[in-house]
C-alpha cells in the first residue's frame, strides 16, 4: 500500500464485544475492556499508514436501552480510557473529536471529553472521531434545527455545515465487525458513497493486519460515484 491509495476517512462499527466475551464464558464487561485495547491498536495503525480520519461508533443513542450496570460501566470505561490514552494521542500526533450529543453524559465525562479534545487539538497526522451518544437520524434533526435557528437556505452545503462532521470529508470506507450487515443509524449522510466491508471477526479480535487486507480490497474497487 502507498499513501496515495489509502482511504482518507475510515468509519468502523465496532461490534461483537459481548459475543466475544460470551464465547469465552466471560462477563460482557470483559469484552468491552478488550475492545478498548483494539481501539488503541487500530488508531495507532491508521496514524502510521496515512489515514486522516478514523470514526468509531463508541456509544449510540440506542445503547441507553442496555442494562443500567452495563451503561454505567461503559461510561466509566470511556472516561478512564480517555485519561489513560492522552499520552498515546500526543505521541502519535492524533487529534480527538467527539460527535453526537454528549449533554446526556455526566459533567465529569463531558469535561474529560472536552479537555482531551483541547489537549490533542494540535495533532496533525490523524483525527480520531468518537461517535458518542450518536445516532445519524438525531444528528440530522439537530442539523435541521441549527439551519432553522440560523435562517439558512436549504442547500447541501448549508446542511453539511450544521452536521456534527462539518469540515470532515465523507466516509471512503465503512467497516462493520462481528458479521452483522446493517448500518445501525450510523453516518447515514456521510456514508452515501462509502465502500462497505462486513467481516465476521468480533471487534476484540480485529487486527491491523485484517484492516490492511480490507484496505487492499478497497484499493481494487472502482469508485464511480454514480458515473459510468
Amino acid at each position: 500500500m502507498t499513501e496515495n491509495n489509502i482511504p482518507k476517512h475510515i468509519a468502523i462499527i465496532m461490534d461483537g464485544n459481548g459475543r466475544w466475551a460470551k464465547e469465552r464464558d466471560l462477563k460482557r464487561t470483559a469484552g468491552h475492556e478488550e475492545g478498548a485495547k483494539r481501539v488503541r491498536d487500530i488508531t495507532t495503525h491508521c496514524s502510521n499508514i496515512g489515514v486522516k480520519y478514523l470514526t468509531l461508533y463508541a456509544f449510540s443513542t440506542e445503547n441507553w436501552t442496555r442494562p443500567k450496570l452495563e451503561v454505567e460501566f461503559l461510561m466509566k470505561l470511556l472516561e478512564n480510557w480517555l485519561k489513560k490514552e492522552l499520552p498515546v494521542y500526543l505521541e502519535n500526533q492524533t487529534r480527538l473529536k467527539a460527535i453526537g450529543d454528549i449533554s446526556r453524559f455526566s459533567k465529569s465525562l463531558q469535561k474529560t471529553i472536552r479537555e482531551t479534545e483541547e489537549k490533542t487539538s494540535h495533532g496533525t497526522k490523524l483525527t480520531q472521531v468518537l461517535a458518542l451518544n450518536y445516532g445519524s437520524q438525531d444528528e440530522m434533526l439537530r442539523a435541521m434545527k441549527k439551519m432553522q435557528e440560523k435562517g439558512l437556505e436549504i442547500t447541501k452545503e448549508n446542511f453539511e455545515s450544521c452536521l456534527d462532521t462539518a469540515g470532515m470529508p465523507d466516509v471512503d470506507m465503512l467497516i462493520r465487525t462481528s458479521g452483522e450487515v446493517r448500518l445501525s443509524n450510523y453516518l447515514l449522510w456521510q456514508n452515501a458513497y462509502a465502500e462497505m466491508f462486513f467481516t465476521p471477526t468480533f471487534w476484540p479480535e480485529f487486527t491491523p493486519s485484517e484492516l490492511d487486507d480490507l484496505i487492499s480490497d478497497f484499493t481494487n474497487r472502482e469508485r464511480r460515484f454514480g458515473g459510468i
